[in-house]
């Protein structure tokens, strides 16, 4: 994931020389969960070649988010998340001779690098404050799948030990709906429901397979204003 490490720095390095002053900004760490929809050819042969379901690849995610007052109720926001889920699984029509599984190991990074107008429609001073936001990502994943495999081209199908990977960047799109709680003028705690969009034609070890990277996200965190 070193591209996303670079986009993440460069983002950060972004932020740090936008001028805070004359605008109200904030500082948000958030963390929840993500359900990729997994509707592409990937996850299909995977849920048919192995002993998993798409719903496995629900895992945790968590990010952090800069965000500054551009005129009254509408802000503008730039966020680094990331998420990962390990699947540890065995095929489902397949067993060595001794009738032992033949185990193997899936495992999927995502992080979104985004950005985000929001509509805040309270004032500044508001207990309550709901918000709705649209947005833009560019979407980093790395998909790999290491352990025992089945050769289907060898006579014998002969089983060995092998990695997979591939490892890519997707454009995205997102909606989202939040709350937030302040409890004093630097201090809210917030909620989040988020929807992203974005699919990619992969590379390297799974070419002519397409990965869907959208989904929902719920998340709980905590903003701190300056």
């Amino acid at each position: 994931m070193s591209r996303a490490i670079v986009a993440a720095s460069l983002t950060l390095g972004l932020l740090a020389g936008v001028p805070a002053s004359g605008f109200a900004s904030g500082i948000e760490l958030r963390g929840g969960g993500f359900a990729p929809r997994a509707q592409s050819n990937l996850f299909t042969d995977d849920s048919a070649l192995y002993n998993i379901d798409k719903k496995d690849w629900v895992g945790r995610t968590g990010g952090i988010e800069f965000s500054m007052k551009l005129v009254t109720n509408l802000e503008l926001g730039f966020s680094v998340d990331g998420y990962g889920q390990t699947l540890d699984t065995h095929y489902r029509e397949y067993t060595r001779e001794d009738n032992t599984e033949i185990l193997q190991t899936l495992k999927l990074s995502v992080v979104p690098v985004g950005v985000s107008l929001r509509l805040v429609p309270t004032s500044r001073h508001a207990r309550l404050a709901p918000y709705a936001a649209v947005g833009g990502d560019l979407i980093f994943y790395r998909y790999e799948e290491f352990g025992d495999f089945i050769d289907f081209q060898s006579p014998d199908f002969d089983i060995v030990s092998d990695s997979f990977i591939s490892e890519g960047t997707a454009p995205g799109f997102h909606v989202a709906g939040g709350l937030r709680v302040h409890i004093g003028p630097v201090f809210a705690f917030t909620g989040e429901v988020r929807y992203q969009w974005a699919k990619a034609d992969m590379q390297d070890d799974f070419r002519d397979f397409e990965i869907d990277l959208s989904g929902p996200s719920v998340t709980l965190g905590m903003l701190f204003r300056f």
